[in-house]
């Protein structure tokens, strides 16, 4: 049966997009990521125009993270005070990325521009991931030795404006956690995602956060940056599509239910191996797609005026 989404001007498959949102929440369910970084080059995959992909994308990463938040608020391992530097940081960063969006869009270059971060944003990151997973396994073979961590808070205690976050345990400036908010802010009105897997590694490496309230603080913000970036994209570019959202968060819901049985059967080494597998596969298609030369090398167009 066959779906005809408004917003997106295209008639697509439904059983294809509840696919999509399934395998999205599966992979949600099994590796613990929001999904955002992968639900929206699937979307490009099968025809969604990028504008649309990036802008309804954000609608599943609020939902799940509502969701996954209120555990997290129950367990008290949210910082609401780090949360809010970080959200003012995203905030100011969707703002910039929202505007450098719409002038590309003005442009006619967005598509090419939300294209090219992805290649080279999935193709870094799975790389990495493929590394570390592989190191991981070599060591899980080895026999257990004991690992000497040493945290030190560095050059964010050095910096001025401090602040004191009791839920962190820290006493650091806030310069860090709102330069990692716009960085993430940006990100998220460019390429449609919630920044977790960006946000998550900055807090616990660069502001040394305790394990504890690094996730529940990074929804924090997400669902909020990731709001943000849904209203603006609906005032501005009109690019919401609120069916293909809808049938996204029912399979999403749905998948992860499945992914979360799967993903405690497997080994921790094995389920990042498969993700930074997959992450590689995305990006070597979407390359493709950009090397290869198009069918029709020009389109006519009326001309203003």
């Amino acid at each position: 049966m066959h779906l005809y989404l408004p917003i997106a001007e295209i008639s697509v498959n439904t059983f294809l997009l509840f696919s999509v949102g399934g395998i999205v929440g599966v992979l949600s369910g099994m590796f613990g990521v929001g999904g955002g970084f992968l639900i929206t080059p699937l979307l490009f995959l099968i025809g969604i125009p990028p504008a649309v992909a990036v802008a309804t994308s954000a609608n599943q990463i609020v939902a799940s993270s509502v969701s996954a938040i209120l555990t997290h608020i129950r367990r008290r391992t949210v910082d609401f005070r780090m949360g809010g530097v970080l959200l003012a940081g995203g905030l100011a960063g969707s703002a910039m990325g929202l505007t450098l969006f719409n002038y590309l869009k003005s442009l006619g270059q967005v598509d090419l521009l939300v294209k090219l971060f992805y290649v080279i944003f999935l193709g870094t990151v799975g790389a990495l991931m493929f590394v570390e997973s592989l190191r991981a396994i070599i060591r899980a073979r080895q026999k257990d030795r004991p690992v000497i961590r040493r945290h030190t808070h560095g050059w964010a205690t050095n910096l001025p404006v401090k602040m004191k976050f009791r839920a962190s345990g820290l006493y650091i400036s806030v310069i860090p956690p709102l330069a990692i908010g716009v960085f993430v802010g940006i990100l998220g009105a460019i390429m449609g995602v919630g920044g977790g897997f960006i946000m998550v590694p900055a807090m616990i490496y660069l502001l040394h956060m305790p394990t504890k309230v690094v996730v529940g603080t990074s929804l924090f913000q997400i669902i909020f940056v990731s709001a943000f970036n849904t209203l603006m994209h609906a005032e501005t570019n009109h690019t919401v599509d609120f069916v293909l959202a809808v049938i996204l968060i029912i399979g999403g819901v749905i998948g992860a239910q499945v992914g979360a049985a799967i993903g405690l059967k497997m080994k921790a080494e094995q389920l990042r191996i498969l993700l930074a597998i997959l992450v590689l596969a995305v990006c070597f298609q979407l390359a493709l797609g950009l090397a290869i030369m198009p069918a029709e090398l020009y389109s006519l167009s009326w001309a203003a005026g």
